[in-house]
């Protein structure tokens, strides 16, 4: 079997730490081998100052390297546009079209309600007014749910989640073999 491989995408700073490093540290309990890629190379740092070398842009993704993706949120995903950003929605509309896992955690599902991805979908989020009312407008059924699973699209709605989001996706992954 080849090694089945998750990138992150992360904002270049202030990114949300535990909903990378939490994700990551329960897929690579499962085996699975973790990449992060964000709209710049470079240092990325975290809103609570976790420090990451980012050596892949968001824009050199090939999308049939990986087996599932997963949008990080934190303050950072909203002060780089991310929700807005054409080649991040292209690139989770393509993921989604080749048969990879969507993974998105707090704010970050936004990005789903942004690519069309969210429609007729049990999804969850970060309670504020802004996240749920992207997702509704999408046509989204927002559950509010700490972890939330419809098909191949897996969300979460923070930091106290992560880790529980990293293995809903290791489970996703395992029975997709």
């Amino acid at each position: 079997m080849q090694e089945k491989k998750v990138l992150f995408i992360i904002a270049p700073r202030n990114f949300r730490d535990e909903e990378l490093f939490e994700t990551v540290r329960a897929l690579d309990e499962e085996g699975f081998v973790s990449e992060v890629a964000s709209t710049k190379k470079g240092n990325a740092v975290g809103a609570l100052g976790r420090e990451i070398e980012v050596n892949l842009s968001s824009d050199e993704v090939k999308v049939s390297d990986y087996s599932a993706i997963i949008f990080v949120g934190g303050g950072g995903f909203e002060e780089f546009g991310f929700a807005q950003n054409k080649g991040l929605i292209e690139l989770a509309q393509e993921s989604y079209k080749s048969g990879l896992a969507i993974g998105a955690i707090c704010i970050a599902p936004r990005i789903l309600a942004a690519a069309n991805l969210a429609k007729n979908r049990n999804v969850t989020g970060f309670a504020d007014e802004k996240t749920i009312s992207m997702l509704k407008e999408a046509g989204a059924l927002f559950t509010s749910r700490d972890v939330e699973r419809d098909g191949r699209i897996i969300t979460a709605n923070g930091p106290k989640s992560a880790y529980a989001f990293g293995k809903e996706v290791g489970k996703a992954l395992k029975e997709a073999e």
